[in-house]
């Protein structure tokens, strides 16, 4: 029975006489337990919008009724130990029945669903709620499963190998569960699975996401044809861009790399829009977004609240994003096909530190090496003085040999000696090596200049001050590849 209005205090004038006295005090709240936070990707939307935007309680009850529920942690028994912080498993399946026809041929998702996970990750959010560590898991990954039930045939299955994302299709998200906690032996606290359909609606409903490439992006298996330069992309263009699996060699790690791209960018969108001080605005979003998403039972109101208090002060700076270190690629497997398997030292810290709530690395200092496209040894420069300094040409050239650039040695006089800024010269076909050098010169201006070949050109200027320390992106593993949010995004 809905509660009556508030009635206004009693007048004591006779012309107001006196209303009947208002109910007693409510009974006390139970205290809440400790704030719970939520995941940071695709869904970070749905879930996190809310609290933090001031909606009441009953609004924040009526959006999680909304939610499918699944129940994936049901008779689970030798489970890891606990860690600090919370752990949620997120998984993206491929289920499209909900997207009309004409949205699936435009995107190129006409195709029989596998019924399988498409993305697989562990999103940790540490115990003071400052910071959101994403790991990677690919799908192809060699994995064992323990003992189980197939939900389909009703098979009892021997612990069997198979690829990671198939252990959706054989024991849904149990099986998907228990898989992970048995290779990573990190407690899963929370499941949240979402489809195309819920991708696609919550990127919508923000106003798009902006994602930058410094190259053209192409995969005609999903129709992604993305011209260098910035982009805002709606629902349809960012499933495209977070599948396409055939841009370049990389396939399934690529693919991944661009996932945590679009989520740092979502991160940014959801942060920085006013979205989270939107009332309104917020319950809309969320409205939209939590009927396609499916969570375990222990995902309610409670973490919604927790989750939105949680988020007021969150920022690209405070994600970081990895993928699970790869030993070999291509690892065959009788009966299963090709898989990776991972490297068991390194995924073993990875892991280690998810339960012992630390970051996946150390904070990066502001001299630190910025990641670039392209290997500075692979770069050839000549580098001109275009000043009237006695020896800057020298400097310069120094300072880029030192940071790894292949410089001739041989630094000249440019033509112009009263150059303001420093120039990049640069043939339009090692436009990615001119980004790379730019990088290392901050302020400097890229020249396109046809025919002049692979040797770029550096005319130093009077705003010269420094060569920043570059070194090459690496596709995955490095120092276990590990990237903040505002490394990744346009800015």
């Amino acid at each position: 029975m809905p509660t009556p209005p508030r009635s206004p205090r009693p007048r004591t004038s006779s012309r107001h006489p006196a209303r009947p006295p208002r109910r007693g005090p409510r009974p006390p709240v139970p205290p809440r337990r400790k704030p719970r936070w939520a995941m940071r990707t695709v869904t970070t939307l749905s879930v996190v919008v809310l609290a933090s935007a001031g909606i009441g309680h009953a609004v924040l009850s009526s959006l999680g009724e909304d939610i499918t529920r699944v129940d994936p942690f049901r008779d689970m028994k030798n489970r890891p130990e606990a860690g600090h912080g919370m752990n949620i498993l997120l998984v993206g399946t491929d289920g499209r029945e909900r997207i009309g026809k004409e949205e699936r041929e435009k995107y190129r998702l006409g195709g029989a669903p596998c019924h399988c996970t498409d993305t697989i990750m562990i999103v940790h959010i540490s115990e003071n709620r400052d910071r959101a560590s994403v790991v990677s898991l690919p799908r192809d990954s060699y994995a064992e499963t323990p003992p189980h039930t197939d939900r389909v045939s009703g098979e009892q299955h021997r612990g069997h190998p198979l690829k990671l994302n198939a252990a959706y299709a054989e024991g849904g998200p149990r099986l998907t569960v228990r898989t992970v906690e048995r290779m990573t032996r990190v407690k899963i606290d929370h499941y949240l699975e979402v489809d195309f359909t819920s991708f696609m609606k919550t990127v919508d409903v923000v106003g798009g996401v902006e994602i930058c490439t410094d190259r053209r992006l192409r995969d005609r298996h999903t129709g992604l044809d993305l011209p260098a330069g910035r982009h805002t992309l709606k629902g349809g263009e960012a499933l495209q861009y977070v599948r396409a699996r055939h841009v370049d060699g990389a396939s399934d790690l690529g693919r991944m790399k661009r996932q945590q791209h679009f989520m740092a960018a979502l991160v940014d969108r959801a942060t920085s829009s006013g979205i989270l001080l939107n009332p309104m605005k917020f319950r809309d979003v969320t409205r939209a977004v939590l009927g396609s998403v499916r969570a375990d039972r222990g995902f309610g109101t409670g973490e919604l609240l927790d989750l939105g208090r949680a988020m007021r002060n969150f920022s690209p700076s405070s994600s970081e994003f990895m993928t699970v270190p790869i030993a070999k690629m291509g690892h065959a497997v009788k009966g299963v096909g090709s898989t990776l398997k991972w490297d068991a030292e390194k995924a073993g810290h990875i892991f280690d530190a998810l339960r012992r709530d630390q970051p996946l690395t150390a904070r990066r200092s502001p001299d630190a090496a910025l990641p670039v496209p392209v290997d500075p040894r692979q770069i050839r420069v000549q580098v001109e003085n275009g000043t009237r300094t006695a020896g800057l040409g020298r400097r310069v050239d120094a300072a880029l040999a030192a940071t790894g650039f292949r410089t001739t040695r041989v630094p000249a006089n440019a033509a112009e000696q009263n150059v303001r800024r420093t120039v990049v010269a640069h043939d339009p076909r090692w436009d990615r090596s001119a980004k790379s050098l730019a990088a290392a010169l901050p302020g400097s201006e890229l020249r396109a200049v046809k025919g002049q070949g692979p040797t770029l050109k550096v005319i130093a200027g009077t705003d010269f001050v420094k060569v920043r320390k570059v070194r090459a992106e690496d596709p995955g593993q490095g120092e276990f590849g590990v990237v903040r949010g505002d490394e990744v995004n346009c800015s």
